[in-house]
């Protein structure tokens, strides 16, 4: 059984902590944490009966075998490639890393260590995207000819206690979300070969009025607008759209249209459903019972879907190659919008596997 760190004590960790000494305690097992504000690893630490850390590098040193980094974007790359140099998996939140080459470092490290690197998300391996994932395999919709997924709010200083690195290098709508919807699409149709694309900055500056930071005014460094055309290695066409300035709109999230009908995928930020189908001369959308695992909030499947891939010597499904495969496709689409020219993607990936129907039972 692989033992478990988490580096970063936030908003995300929650979820992170509760299943992983829940639903997933008798996989793996969680046995420290560590945050630079000391008092939230103690906290943590008390609530899930774990040590804690003030430090990565102290953390590498206790009883550790894999890291799970749930630091801001611009410590991902720092915090994991630590955690390779000193003999550990990783699993990074989303993004992998902020820039390609870091992923490339990192990945190449890892390789020399021989120790694995995963990344988020791994809710391509919920109820929800699965059970699509089998209606397109099984031929419901014939073959897939074309994908739209759309990702479109007014940003998170609504509501985030401290917003400002959504804005920041490593932030904005298509690295934030963007990966959600990318992993699924890649899960669903296999890779992408080449992108297009144009972004935009809606505004230069974001006033927050969430607490505890309500009134202040931050500055944006990022694209808050980004559209992107990707071209799949078999063939299908897809539009994405991620972004932090619209205030409301009746965008579908995820659809696939075949040369038979269409499948309707669920938010790909959760789990589980609803799914829907239309297939050619039927009049209504069919809902699809989820014929997949984990409906419910399974943060944390991903880690533990690894630690088990570790332990069998067989490849893992949130793989390196997946999260720096989507990750060259998010870059792809800002450098296409920059120089006005179509870019291909370097970083390749396999389609993952799907996952057993009873999940990590099999």
């Amino acid at each position: 059984m692989q033992r478990i760190g988490i580096a970063g004590i936030g908003k995300i960790s929650e979820i992170y902590l509760h299943n992983l000494t829940g639903m997933f305690g008798k996989r793996v097992k969680l046995t420290a944490v560590c945050d630079i504000i000391f008092e939230r690893a103690e906290k943590a630490a008390a609530d899930y009966r774990v040590a804690a850390y003030r430090s990565v590098n102290e953390m590498f040193n206790a009883d550790v075998d894999m890291v799970l980094n749930l630091s801001q974007p611009q410590y991902h790359f720092e915090i994991a490639l630590a955690a390779v140099k000193a003999g550990k998996h990783i699993y990074n939140e989303k993004p992998l890393c902020t820039q390609r080459e870091e992923a490339a470092e990192l990945l190449k490290t890892a390789a020399e260590k021989q120790v694995r690197v995963g990344g988020a998300p791994d809710t391509f391996l919920g109820a929800g995207i699965q059970t699509c994932r089998k209606l397109i395999d099984d031929g419901w919709i014939g073959v897939p000819v074309a994908a739209t997924a759309f990702m479109a709010n007014h940003g998170p200083e609504h509501w985030h206690p401290a917003p400002e690195f959504y804005y920041q290098v490593g932030g904005g709508p298509m690295f934030d979300m963007g990966p959600y919807y990318l992993t699924a699409l890649v899960n669903l149709l296999g890779p992408v070969t080449r992108v297009s694309g144009s972004a935009k900055m809606g505004s230069a500056t974001r006033l927050i009025t969430s607490e505890p930071l309500n009134g202040t005014v931050i500055n944006v460094e990022v694209p808050t607008h980004v559209a992107g055309v990707l071209d799949f290695a078999d063939g299908a066409v897809g539009t994405i759209i991620t972004s932090f300035d619209v205030y409301s709109h009746t965008l579908p999230g995820i659809e696939i249209y075949g040369t038979e009908g269409t499948v309707r995928v669920p938010d790909p930020n959760t789990f589980g459903g609803p799914v829907y189908v239309k297939r050619f001369r039927e009049e209504e959308w069919s809902q699809i019972p989820l014929v997949k695992s984990y409906a419910e909030n399974s943060r944390g499947l991903g880690i533990t879907e690894m630690a088990e891939a570790v332990e069998a010597g067989r490849p893992h499904r949130a793989s390196a190659e997946l999260t720096s495969h989507v990750l060259d496709i998010m870059h792809g689409i800002h450098d296409a919008s920059a120089s006005g020219r179509s870019y291909k993607i370097k970083n390749k990936c396999k389609r993952p596997a799907a996952l057993p129907a009873d999940g990590l039972n099999a």
